[in-house]
């Protein structure tokens, strides 16, 4: 835990000692800005959605597929314990098939989350887990893994192709040139942790690419990319001096993740915590909301509703037989709406409606 903290001030330190080195793509927002901004909002809770009844984003955004009903369903019981943001993915592959019918479909989410007092963080690009995204029928869960239908935007290795960025760009311009004024889109979290997958740096031109079409459009809601891993120098230090607010995962307990929100907050800049809570690994509502609250940082845990992505199941801890394991990982309710846990429903409910 020492050897982690000290790379997190580390990071710290190179930002401030590197920062004349490392590109800032058009003009991010000033502290002040971003100050004025984040007051003006409700304290932000809420979890990273997917509908129970998709397996990953195209399973969720595909015409054939899209599912309102439950969507508005699950959103009603986000809303039932108060929660008022949700982080929510999209796909380019999606977009590409269809893309009015893919715009449509996110106002029509939009809609559904407004009707219960929700505003969407929508994420544009993400380096997690499947290479190879495909339109159409998506795989049916592998039975107790974690996130087993998951689909890396672009993919790898189309993210490294610089052959595909000219589509790209227009699948973000055109996405958020349509929402830029909704004051029911919170903001854009550009890139889901690039990086991961071992793609490392060779990331960073598409991080660059994200961040410079959005900057282009000039919404008026802001732009992030959230920190997740904290040796990743470059990366790290490109996401914090281009994000409008900041925002970070952190999985790990409530000590660790204390240390590591004290450290950020010297960047001056509103923050959010966009993925935590991993009850095995003692990230939990417990331990880490009430923290969160206290130093008036955003929560956005991960996962709202069990289901098809069974991320009930810990990262690399299948369940052959499918089995419920002895404690959930991620999520807060089944799929009837029956909180996991009742005493993390109650303090999620009483936490959110405090002042």
């Amino acid at each position: 835990m020492k050897s982690i903290l000290l790379t997190v001030l580390l990071f710290c330190m190179a930002v401030a000692a590197y920062g004349q080195a490392t590109e800032i793509v058009g003009t991010p927002w000033s502290e002040e800005r971003a100050a004025e901004w984040y007051a003006e909002q409700d304290w932000l809770t809420g979890a990273n959605f997917n509908p129970s009844t998709a397996i990953n984003q195209l399973e969720m955004w595909q015409e054939a597929t899209f599912d309102p009903e439950t969507i508005d369903r699950e959103l009603g019981y986000a809303e039932g314990v108060g929660f008022n943001t949700m982080r929510v993915y999209l796909h380019s592959l999606a977009y590409k098939a269809d893309p009015e019918g893919f715009k449509q479909r996110m106002d029509t989410y939009l809609g559904l989350a407004d009707k219960h007092g929700i505003k969407t963080m929508f994420v544009i690009f993400d380096d997690v887990w499947g290479k190879e995204p495909k339109i159409g029928t998506q795989p049916e869960p592998i039975t107790g893994t974690h996130n087993s239908g998951w689909m890396q935007d672009p993919g790898d290795p189309a993210s490294k192709n610089e052959e595909n960025f000219p589509a790209l760009e227009t699948y973000v311009k055109d996405i958020i040139t349509t929402f830029k004024d909704d004051d029911r889109v919170l903001m854009w979290d550009l890139y889901n942790e690039p990086g991961n997958s071992g793609k490392l740096t060779t990331s960073l031109p598409l991080l660059t690419g994200v961040f410079t079409w959005a900057r282009e459009v000039n919404p008026s809601q802001p732009l992030t990319a959230g920190l997740w891993r904290w040796d990743f120098q470059e990366l790290n230090t490109f996401q914090a001096l281009n994000s409008d607010i900041l925002t970070y995962h952190e999985y790990e307990d409530a000590d660790h993740h204390l240390r590591t929100l004290q450290l950020l907050a010297t960047h001056g800049r509103p923050m959010i915590c966009t993925e935590y809570m991993a009850r095995t690994r003692n990230s939990r509502f417990a331990n880490i909301l009430p923290m969160l609250k206290e130093h008036n940082v955003g929560a956005i845990n991960w996962g709202l509703v069990a289901g098809k992505s069974n991320t009930i199941y810990a990262w690399n801890t299948p369940i052959e037989d499918g089995s419920e394991p002895d404690e959930w990982f991620h999520d807060v309710f089944r799929p009837d709406g029956t909180p996991y846990r009742q005493d993390e429903a109650d303090l999620i409910t009483r936490l959110n409606a405090e002042d």
